[in-house]
């Protein structure tokens, strides 16, 4: 079965049980379910010498460390130009559709776009760097926009807000944080608040948040300043939330700067972070109303690069657990570091096709990688050399293609 005949099954499966239109696509952060997995078959298990070969490439859409987002008909990206965050629309081979200007930047410190678009039902939703969210039509134009950031009198923090908003049932979820409301869900057609989870005081933070499905019941998780919490899809209320700063204690640097989307399989849930941040692995209890923590890992600490589990394994990187910049992969089952490599920098990871695709942020390499218990099994490698900027733009597979951001470039290489 060729993996766009399988797309296509998994479509309409996906928008009958959503009793949805006839047609709908659902393209967001680090692919299918936020895993980081993307579900491609057919792919090159070794590449050529220098890399595997490059299709085309596109620049000047504005500077940024966001992700593009690939759909049937277009691939969307976004980018700072001047103090304006900018969406733009290309063709599947990299001809400018159209732009649009979809809200103010993040102008105090790394000033690069950051949201991820969220592609669903024909219409991208995106958040700017200074908190507007918006609905732009595949069209280009604006279909509703408001700063969520003030409506609930929060403030983005130290780096500006990264968040790639959540849809699901017909809304569209974020997380403004602050006194007002924790996360706020609203319709996707209009705009119009649909719910609002109480407020718990907290910092928001650039976690993209993870639906969940458990017990019946479908549930967004994400991490505020102190704590990971967990809220109905249904209505908005809270159903549970863990003090993960306290969980942390003293041996874990202060800093509130969570930035790993959790991840999940059959009743537990991952939550790790940078900056010494103690890795827990949650069991939800059977009406998933309450958590309890299964293990602890204190030496596992990735920063900005995501986390895959392939098999019973998660690999992922260190940000200044010891060793610090190194690649690492843990036991899913029991939290044990079974090893970690340093390979240039850290940086991101995902994954197709029984592989890994490391992309290392300090200098650009790419690797393509056999998962392997027992080390870092290099198999092939080459180096991005066009953008400026860190490499923190994590890497999207979609149809046998790589797509590899830095800054104002967008690079397509051929994987299959």
């Amino acid at each position: 079965m060729t993996s766009n005949y399988l797309k296509i099954i998994l479509t309409v499966i996906f928008c009958t049980a959503s009793a949805t239109t006839a047609y709908c696509q659902l393209n967001e952060w680090r692919g299918p379910d936020r895993s980081g997995i993307y579900n491609e078959t057919g792919l090159l298990k070794k590449w050529p010498a220098g890399g595997p070969a490059l299709l085309w490439e596109a620049e000047k859409m504005g500077d940024g460390y966001s992700s593009p987002t690939v759909t049937d008909d277009a691939v969307y990206v976004t980018g700072r130009r001047d103090s304006s965050d900018v969406l733009t629309a290309l063709s599947p081979d990299g001809k400018k559709k159209w732009e649009t200007v979809y809200g103010k930047a993040w102008m105090t410190n790394h000033t690069g776009s950051r949201c991820t678009p969220t592609f669903y039902n024909g219409n991208i939703f995106l958040i700017s760097g200074s908190g507007d969210i918006v609905c732009v039509g595949s069209d280009g134009k604006i279909k509703w926009s408001k700063n969520h950031y003030s409506l609930y009198e929060s403030a983005p923090i130290k780096f500006g807000i990264s968040e790639s908003p959540l849809v699901v049932d017909n809304m569209v979820i974020a997380s403004p944080g602050g006194k007002k409301a924790s996360l706020v869900a609203f319709n996707i057609n209009n705009g119009n608040v649909v719910w609002e989870t109480e407020p718990l005081n907290q910092e928001p933070q650039y976690v993209n948040p993870k639906l969940i499905e458990h017990a019946g019941k479908k549930i967004v998780v994400t991490v505020m300043g102190k704590d990971i919490v967990a809220v109905n899809i249904k209505d908005g209320k809270i159903l549970w939330k863990v003090n993960y700063a306290a969980i942390n204690g003293a041996t874990g640097d202060v800093r509130m700067n969570h930035a790993i989307t959790p991840l999940y399989r059959d009743g537990y849930i991952l939550i790790a972070n940078g900056y010494k941040w103690v890795a827990l692995k949650l069991k939800l209890s059977a009406d998933g109303n309450s958590v309890d923590v299964a293990w602890e890992n204190r030496n596992f600490d990735p920063q900005l690069g995501g986390v895959v589990l392939l098999g019973n394994n998660l690999y992922g990187t260190n940000h200044t657990s010891n060793p610090s910049d190194s690649w690492v992969c843990v036991d899913w089952i029991t939290g044990k570091t079974l090893w970690t490599k340093k390979w240039y920098a850290r940086g991101s990871v995902v994954s197709a096709d029984d592989m890994l695709y490391l992309f290392e942020e300090k200098s650009g390499h790419v690797a393509l990688v056999k998962p392997d218990t027992s080390k870092l099994d290099i198999v092939s490698e080459f180096q991005i050399t066009k953008g400026e900027g860190p490499f923190w733009a994590h890497p999207v597979i979609n149809n046998g293609r790589l797509y590899i951001r830095h800054g104002d470039a967008l690079m397509v290489f051929n994987i299959r």
